[in-house]
């Protein structure tokens, strides 16, 4: 009984290793398949081709990417010549001796900024002689896609006008209100300058129609012993020839009417140099047009 007992047992030994042969086989064909599979499912992944699989939705259209680069197109695409944007009426109420004096600024693109100047000096003999000077600066802005639309450029440089003509040295009695009914906004800036020649009285009013901007510079004083011209007088002038020149700027691009029938003669071209529709630009202009009038804004 011993014997039987103890072969039983060599027998289970001896057959075990027979059953986990195979057992172990299995186990490593397994372990050889686990890599296959894995990098079988890595490339359904990635490629989308399997049977649920789905496309990952991109979370921008396609037309976004490219319209995020793109602005609104300016309203206005030109200007007006600066020197016909203020009827023959209007210039003779506003520079009497001068309105066919009109000087046109150098400018590279005549369709980007402009400017016209006009001075007047009315002798009223032993009384003395009354000056006015006039100039009307345009500038249109281009909507971009770096910098914005055209209209929004166009109102932080209208805020830039507005800010330097309350700001002048030596001004005093500054005022400034809004003046209604003109463009898409408008500002009248007045206050007295005093000078060798006599008392100023300036008016600046700066005015926004879609994408450009109309600055207008005009001052007024009684020299050689000449009563000052009176500053509401001249306030109300300035407010006019901003209309009008809204008109024309409008005019110039298919809306409205125009600002009138410009003075007979033709402006001579050759004028001071304007660089932008700037308070200093003005000042040159004024200085240019009267050896007499150091009347302009005066900004540094």
């Amino acid at each position: 009984m011993h014997r039987p007992a103890q072969r039983d047992q060599r027998d289970q030994r001896e057959q075990r290793p027979a059953r986990r042969g195979p057992r172990l086989n299995r186990l490593l064909v397994c372990a050889a398949a686990v890599p296959v599979v894995l990098v079988t499912a890595g490339c359904s992944s990635d490629s989308g081709s399997g049977g649920d699989a789905k496309p990952q939705e991109s979370s921008t259209s396609p037309g976004e990417s490219a319209s995020a680069n793109t602005v609104r197109p300016a309203a206005y695409a030109k200007l007006p010549a600066a020197c016909a944007v203020l009827p023959g009426k209007t210039l003779e109420e506003l520079v009497p001796k001068g309105a066919k004096s009109g000087k046109e600024g150098r400018s590279e693109d005549t369709a980007t900024r402009a400017s016209c100047s006009w001075s007047s000096l009315q002798n009223n003999g032993i009384k003395g002689s009354q000056f006015r000077w006039l100039n009307v600066s345009l500038l249109r802005f281009e909507s971009d896609a770096t910098r914005g639309e055209g209209d929004k450029l166009a109102r932080a440089y209208y805020a830039k006008q507005v800010r330097e003509a309350r700001s002048v040295p030596d001004a005093q009695n500054t005022r400034s209100e809004p003046v209604a009914g003109t463009g898409d906004e408008a500002t009248a800036v007045r206050y007295d300058l005093k000078k060798k020649e006599g008392a100023f009285k300036q008016q600046t009013v700066v005015a926004r129609v879609e994408n450009v901007v109309i600055t207008l510079d005009y001052n007024g004083a009684g020299l050689a012993g000449d009563k000052t011209p009176n500053a509401d007088d001249l306030t109300k002038a300035a407010e006019k020839a901003v209309k009008d020149a809204v008109a024309a700027v409008s005019a110039a691009n298919g809306e409205g009417g125009g600002a009138g029938t410009p003075p007979a003669a033709s402006p001579s071209k050759g004028a001071s140099a304007t660089k932008s529709p700037s308070p200093s630009a003005s000042e040159s202009a004024a200085k240019s047009a009267s050896p007499t009038a150091s009347s302009g804004t005066g900004k540094s």
